[in-house]
């Protein structure tokens, strides 16, 4: 939505949360001038992340999108309980209509009243639990996956998962040496990033994410492209990380050996105890790019046959389906937050088949990572981000 339209919109719906809140909030308590005065803040500040993008104004600086962005995630909170509020009210009021719940016109006013103050409470309450849970480093979790017929010397494999970290406006070098600093400490045989790890082009953010370049595990570190770096410029942040050294997996794939190639004797030997880990581009990378069209039966493409654990790196789950039918046993994604907070979470499982951990479709695992970083809002309710570590087990 063009920026005019949207700043319109939102200023709309700040006047509404003012004529629901403040009249009931004033009768109550005379610290109601409070609640004006953040929402006021709050309709002024939440278009300024988006200036510079969508219109010919000049950028804010940091600091405004700072502000914008915290705006807008406890505007999303209040926007929610005021219309969970209004529903409310409406039902208590249809009650006493009929006579099942008996109201005093004062009864009424102090319902309201504290419902009032109550939203307010419990939206900035979240707000900034929220804002605690999203700028913490994020925790590990550990997660097993049986993979049938999987060879002794990949007992124990592990991959590290790094998902949507949105290095960006709020997210920068500190946070991302942090993590690198959480991930090392692992000791994984793989690092994988699956997708959205920027929001912003090379020239803005090059310093930001070159702490990327310490990540340490024994076969490296992969990465495959997420829809937020086709619109940050895919080409570019391609040329970046491999400069970084990491390998950037574009439909295609890596080997990686667990024995000493070297020492092998015959192909069964070589690759008995070998994984291949294949990327794809994101599932809607063909629309910025036709060459990049995602293509997991691609990224198979000239794979050892001898080779029988095969995991796929795909940002988006909407890849599991293809994924599946080319012989995937494990996919590892991201894409969803986990939802981030109440209530995108509601709306996830209408465009993704999978919202958060493990799953199976078919005779494949499915692994959904809540992400690392958060995007827009510094805000993560009940659904904490993460630094994913994966071990593969045989099955049975």
């Amino acid at each position: 939505m063009p920026l005019r339209p949207l700043t319109v919109l939102t200023s709309l719906l700040h006047v509404y949360l003012a004529l629901r809140l403040l009249p009931a909030l004033s009768a109550l308590t005379p610290a109601w001038w409070a609640l004006l005065v953040a929402l006021a803040v709050s309709a002024f500040t939440m278009p300024m992340p988006f200036v510079g993008l969508n219109s010919k104004g000049a950028p804010f600086s940091d600091s405004w999108k700072w502000i914008g962005l915290i705006s807008m995630g406890w505007f999303s909170s209040m926007f929610v309980l005021t219309v969970a509020r209004d529903l409310g009210l409406l039902l208590v009021w249809l009650a006493g209509a009929v006579g099942w719940l008996p109201t005093s016109a004062h009864t009424w006013q102090g319902l309201k009243g504290w419902s009032a103050a109550g939203v307010a409470l419990l939206a900035t309450g979240v707000s900034l639990v929220g804002y605690f849970n999203a700028r913490r480093t994020a925790g590990v979790r550990h997660v097993t996956v049986p993979i049938d017929g999987l060879p002794d010397a990949l007992n124990g494999f592990t991959i590290a998962q790094l998902s949507d970290i949105h290095v960006g406006p709020t997210i920068k070098r500190a946070y991302i040496q942090r993590m690198v600093d959480a991930v090392n400490r692992l000791g994984a045989d793989a690092i994988a990033i699956t997708g959205d790890l920027v929001d912003g082009s090379v020239a803005e953010l090059r310093e930001h994410i070159a702490p990327l370049a310490g990540l340490r595990a024994r076969h490296g570190t992969f990465v495959v492209t997420g829809n937020h770096e086709y619109y940050a410029g895919a080409h570019a942040w391609i040329d970046e990380l491999r400069r970084l050294g990491l390998k950037v997996l574009l439909n295609e794939h890596a080997v990686l050996h667990t024995r000493n190639v070297r020492g092998a004797q015959t192909d069964e030997e070589l690759f008995e105890s070998a994984l291949v880990l294949a990327g794809v581009t994101d599932f809607t990378a063909g629309h910025f790019d036709a060459s990049h069209a995602s293509d997991p039966h691609r990224a198979l493409h000239d794979a050892p046959p001898l080779v029988h654990t095969r995991v796929l790196l795909a940002h988006q789950p909407r890849s599991a389906v293809a994924a599946a039918a080319a012989g995937f046993q494990l996919q590892l994604s991201g894409h969803t937050h986990g939802g981030q907070f109440f209530p995108w979470n509601l709306f996830v499982p209408m465009q993704q088949p999978f919202t958060a951990g493990l799953h199976r479709l078919q005779d494949m695992w499915v692994y959904v990572s809540r992400g690392t970083g958060y995007w827009g809002p510094p805000k993560r309710f009940g659904a904490p981000s993460e630094i994913t570590l994966v071990r593969l087990v045989p099955a049975g």
